[in-house]
């Protein structure tokens, strides 16, 4: 199979943009294309000779070196999730956060809501693209907006039920606490829910279980980040066979982390972004270490956009433990082949003795008589799988840490 192959409507305006980024003495492409003939690129391929744009490059180019236009056409400013390093701070026009929410209510569109709807949305506001774009994209679509923001679970299940609430929008870890908590309450009756509409982390398939069935609703896995516009970038639609993302406003690669040439269609690698319209601060082939694929074919639904395969991790939380390369997607995997555990785990890695030694913590419902049993499994299958053996621990439903952000699952203290 042959990579994505970009239209030449996508090609004019990267290059229009290069050229114009690269004349620009105060943007960071002025020296990362010095010496470059933009002007000479002809095709697909004279465009992936373009190096690539990494966090690194946009750190350096803080507080607002990132900014393409003029600051009096800066409306707005949103900065990454990260919390070590020095920020990235992202700016927007007006133009920007207009596209945004078009983007954010084609998702909702996608997901079949509609104006009826009332949207309820906890993910955080301020700094972080979240909340607003959830917002942004409720209102264009010309749906109630609910916009709870973060935290406060006994206000979130009283406006929930009080203002019936049809859509959640959460992270799947704060809707992952509110299931368990409604279930303890026994309030699933007394709610509306229809739908959730979840993004910001990678979940794994006993999560999306775990809400689905608690809540009695279909789920939605919405894709964005900060660096290019925010959630809302891209969605699964109810064939669920893959996010569709919009490409008419922005271009999508597939590289090989390790050797940065594109990949054929189908096979992992990671995921590359090229914004097509952005004004505040457009980004060329930007780097965002999330392993995906493309999924060949066209959808069912009979949409044209693109589809990425749901995120399997990124390049970055690649750990290597006892000489084995693992992601924490590939331990939700082993996690999901044992009956019995659930979607809740932690790994800790540490050294001890001159060895690493990696424990794997899960819950589970079943009695504490099975949790050798349980454990036994897990051992086994990450020895035949992996080829390695961490120590296995079972621990009862709800002993580990709960999040209404993002939850941390793998530390490694091995320093």
């Amino acid at each position: 199979m042959i990579a994505m192959k970009m239209k030449q409507q996508q090609f004019d305006c990267i290059r229009e943009q290069a050229m114009r980024l690269a004349a620009m003495d105060t943007s960071l492409y002025h020296a990362k294309f010095a010496g470059l003939d933009l002007a000479g690129m002809k095709n697909q391929e004279d465009f992936e000779t373009l190096p690539f744009t990494d966090k690194a490059d946009l750190r350096q180019a803080y507080p607002l070196g990132l900014a393409a236009v003029p600051m009096e056409q800066v409306v707005r400013i949103h900065s990454s999730s990260g919390t070590t390093g020095t920020p990235v701070i992202i700016p927007y026009t007006k133009k920007d956060v207009e596209d945004w929410a078009v983007q954010f209510a084609r998702c909702y569109e996608i997901a079949g809501c509609t104006p009826e709807d009332r949207i309820q949305i906890t993910p955080g506001y301020g700094l972080w693209t979240a909340g607003i774009g959830f917002q942004a994209g409720a209102e264009l679509l010309g749906a109630m907006a609910i916009p709870m923001g973060p935290g406060n679970t006994e206000k979130q299940l009283t406006f929930m039920r009080d203002m019936g609430a049809t859509v959640l929008c959460a992270t799947s870890s704060y809707a992952l606490l509110l299931t368990e908590e409604i279930e303890k309450r026994g309030m699933r009756s007394q709610l509306k829910l229809k739908k959730g509409v979840i993004g910001s982390e990678r979940w794994g398939e006993k999560t999306r279980r775990r809400i689905r069935e608690g809540l009695g609703i279909e789920l939605y896995d919405i894709y964005g980040l900060t660096e290019i516009y925010g959630p809302g970038i891209g969605i699964n639609c109810a064939y669920d066979c893959g996010m569709h993302v919009f490409d008419d406003f922005c271009y999508y690669e597939i590289i090989d982390p390790d050797t940065g040439k594109t990949v054929p269609d189908g096979q992992m690698g990671e995921l590359v972004i090229t914004t097509l319209r952005k004004e505040g601060a457009p980004l060329i082939r930007f780097r965002t270490h999330d392993i995906t694929r493309f999924i060949p074919g066209k959808c069912p639904c009979g949409r044209d956009y693109p589809r990425i395969d749901v995120i399997m991790g990124r390049s970055d939380d690649l750990f290597k433990v006892k000489g084995v390369n693992m992601y924490p997607a590939q331990v939700e995997e082993i996690l999901r082949a044992v009956p019995g555990t659930s979607s809740e785990y932690q790994v800790e890695i540490c050294h001890v003795d001159g060895k690493d030694r990696m424990t794997v913590s899960f819950e589970t419902a079943e009695p504490e008589s099975r949790y050798g049993d349980l454990e036994a499994q897990v051992r086994t299958l990450f020895k035949s799988r992996l080829g390695m053996t961490p120590e296995a621990r079972a621990v009862g439903m709800g002993v580990l840490p709960r999040s209404e952000k993002k939850t941390k699952r793998v530390y490694d203290l091995r320093g």
